[in-house]
C-alpha cells in the first residue's frame, strides 16, 4: 500500500472505493431481502384472491398459514440451490458479474408475481426469484471481505448484514402504505402493487456493474488455480471448515424461518382475535418493526463479540438467547398487543447472528473456492430450514391456536445447537487465505 493510498483512507480504515463495494453489496443483500420477504407480508390478501376465496373468512384464514409455510419451503430450496450454483459460478466468473446477474434475476421474478392468475404461476416466479437471491450473498460477501481491510473485515461484514433488517423495514412500510393506506379499499389488487416493488434492484444492478470492479486478490488466484467444485469442499484440508460453517447456518437458518415467515400472519391473528381486525396492518408493522429493530441491533452487536471473546463464544451467547427469546415471546401469558413487542428481543437475537456469516464463511476458505464455500455453507442449510416453514405451516393450519404451541418448540432448536459449537473451527485473529 502506497502512502498516498494510506492518506486516502477514512472512517474503518477504507478508503471511498471500498466503502462503494460495501455500499453496492449492501444494497444488493437489502433488496435480496426486501424480495425475498414480500409474499408472506401479503399472504393473507394474496392466498385468498388467488384461491378465490373471500380476504378475512375462515376459509382463508385457515388456507393462508398453509401456503406462507408451502411457499417459504419453495423459497428455501430455491434459495439453496441458488446460492450452491452462483457461488461456484461466482468463484469462476467473478463477483461482481455474478451480483449483477443474480440481482437483475430476483428483481424481474419478484416483479412477475404482481401478474400472476393462479398458486402455479406465483411459485414458478417465486423460484426465479429464488435462485437470485440465494445466489447473490455469496457474491457480495465474498467481494467485501476480499476487498476491505484485513483488521476491518469484521466490522465490514456486519455493516454488510444490516442492510437485511433494514431491507425488512422497506418491506414493511412499503406494504404498509400499498396495502394500508393507498389501496385499502381494494386488498385483492393491492398485494399486486407490493410486488411490482421487486423492480427496484434493478437499477441498482447497473449501477452495480459500472462502478465496481472484480477484487485484485480473486484476479489473482483466479488466474492459475484450478476451478472450484463443490466435492472438493469434503475433501480433507475442508471437510472440518465446511462442517463447521454448515452447522452454524443450518441451525439459524431453521431458528430464523420457523418464525420470521409466520410473524406477519400472527399479528393479524393477534389483532383479529383481540377484536381489532380492522387494524391488522398497524399490528403487523408492529410486529415486524420490533423484529427488525432487534435484528439491527443485534447484528451490530456481532462486532464486539467476534473481536473480543471469538466465534465460539459468540455464536454460543447468539444460540441461549434465541431459544429463551423464543420460548417466552410465545410461552408466556402475555396480553396479544404486548406480545408484537416480544419480536424485538427475538430479532436481537434470531436475527443478529447472522450478522456473523458474513465475515465468518469467508474466513473458511481460500480465495480460489471462498464464494463456492462460503455459498454452501450458507445456503445448503436452506435444504433442511424449508422443511420447518412447511411443517409449522401444515400444523398451524389447523387451528388458531396451534401457532403459538408450535413456534414455542422452535425455540429448542438453538438449544440443541449448542452440542455443535465445540466442534467449529475458531477463527479470531486468523488472516484470511489465498
Amino acid at each position: 500500500m502506497t502512502l498516498a493510498t494510506a492518506q486516502k483512507r477514512g472512517f474503518l480504515d477504507m478508503n471511498g472505493y471500498q466503502w462503494t463495494v460495501l455500499f453496492a453489496a449492501w444494497l444488493g443483500w437489502g433488496f435480496d431481502v426486501f424480495d425475498g420477504l414480500l409474499f408472506n407480508y401479503v399472504a393473507p390478501n394474496c392466498v385468498p384472491t388467488l384461491l378465490g376465496l373471500e380476504i378475512g373468512s375462515e376459509a382463508a384464514k385457515q388456507a393462508t398459514p398453509y401456503w406462507i409455510g408451502l411457499l417459504t419451503c419453495i423459497l428455501l430450496l430455491g434459495w439453496g440451490t441458488g446460492g450452491i450454483l452462483f457461488g461456484r459460478l461466482c468463484d469462476r466468473i467473478g463477483r461482481t458479474k455474478t451480483l449483477l446477474i443474480t440481482m437483475l434475476m430476483y428483481a424481474v421474478g419478484t416483479a412477475l408475481c404482481a401478474v400472476a392468475p393462479n398458486m402455479g404461476f406465483l411459485i414458478a416466479f417465486r423460484v426465479i426469484a429464488s435462485l437470485g437471491i440465494g445466489g447473490e450473498w455469496a457474491a457480495g460477501a465474498s467481494m467485501v471481505a476480499e476487498v476491505v481491510p484485513e483488521k476491518r473485515r469484521i466490522e465490514a461484514g456486519a455493516l454488510l448484514y444490516t442492510a437485511a433488517p433494514l431491507g425488512l423495514f422497506l418491506a414493511t412500510y412499503t406494504t404498509y402504505y400499498i396495502q394500508g393506506v393507498a389501496f385499502k379499499a381494494n386488498p385483492e389488487v393491492a398485494w399486486r402493487y407490493v410486488f411490482l416493488c421487486g423492480l427496484f434492484p434493478a437499477a441498482v444492478a447497473f449501477a452495480v456493474r459500472m462502478f465496481v470492479k472484480e477484487p485484485e486478490r480473486w484476479k489473482s488466484a483466479a488466474t492459475n488455480a484450478p476451478r472450484p467444485t463443490i466435492m472438493e469442499l469434503f475433501t480433507k484440508p475442508y471437510v472440518r471448515v465446511t462442517l463447521s460453517g454448515l452447522g452454524m447456518a443450518v441451525v439459524a437458518l431453521v431458528t430464523w424461518w420457523s418464525c420470521n415467515a409466520f410473524l406477519p400472519a400472527l399479528a393479524t391473528q393477534l389483532a383479529t382475535s383481540s377484536g381489532n381486525g380492522d387494524q391488522a396492518e398497524e399490528w403487523k408493522k408492529i410486529a415486524t418493526n420490533s423484529f427488525n429493530v432487534g435484528g439491527l441491533l443485534g447484528t451490530l452487536l456481532a462486532i464486539p463479540l467476534a473481536k473480543h471473546l471469538g466465534r465460539r463464544v459468540m455464536y454460543t451467547v447468539y444460540f441461549i438467547a434465541s431459544g429463551a427469546a423464543i420460548m417466552c415471546a410465545f410461552g408466556l401469558d402475555i396480553d396479544p398487543h404486548t406480545r408484537l413487542y416480544m419480536a424485538f428481543p427475538i430479532g436481537l437475537s434470531v436475527f443478529g447472528v447472522f450478522g456473523s456469516f458474513t465475515y465468518y464463511l469467508p474466513e473458511l476458505f481460500p480465495t480460489r473456492l471462498r464464494a463456492t464455500g462460503a455459498g454452501f455453507c450458507y445456503n445448503a442449510g436452506r435444504f433442511i430450514a424449508a422443511m420447518g416453514p412447511l411443517l409449522i405451516g401444515t400444523i398451524i393450519s389447523q387451528g388458531p391456536d396451534a401457532i403459538m404451541k408450535t413456534l414455542f418448540w422452535v425455540g429448542a432448536v438453538p438449544f440443541v445447537g449448542l452440542m455443535l459449537i465445540p466442534f467449529i473451527k475458531e477463527t479470531r485473529g486468523v488472516p484470511l487465505t489465498d
